[in-house]
């Protein structure tokens, strides 16, 4: 899996480790509404897109099915197991449901994208 998978293996360990290193504040996104909203949709929209396009690139094609497991649950369940991990496994960031909610939000649209993506292919 590694060898066919290896982009959606990295953008997995760097989501991970981006949610578990301690940063500290960023005083970039302090002027930015909702930054840290934003940037958990596109860290899972990001991941969405490249395990959906690594996948098709592989083995050709994406069935619906399969295509919402990957691209949308898989980012998804990450998602919450980071805001869990977060929660109950540091002391220097905290879990947060409407963090997970943008995880949502974020692989939902890579799961848009990878689906219009493949249909645009398809014609």
């Amino acid at each position: 899996m590694i060898k066919h998978f290896p982009l959606s293996w990295l953008a997995t360990a760097t989501i991970i480790v981006l949610s578990l290193y301690p940063f500290g504040r960023i005083e970039l996104a302090e002027n930015v509404p909702l930054a840290d909203k934003w940037t958990h949709m596109v860290m899972y929209a990001v991941q969405s897109i490249i395990i959906g396009t690594e996948y098709i690139r592989h083995y050709g094609r994406l069935s619906g099915g399969r295509l919402i497991g990957l691209c949308l649950l898989l980012p998804t369940a990450v998602g919450g197991l980071m805001e869990l991990a977060q929660a109950y496994c540091t002391d220097y960031r905290s879990g947060d449901w409407i963090d997970l909610l943008a995880d949502a939000i974020g692989a939902a649209i890579g799961y848009s994208l990878v689906r219009l993506w493949q249909i645009v292919r398809k014609k």
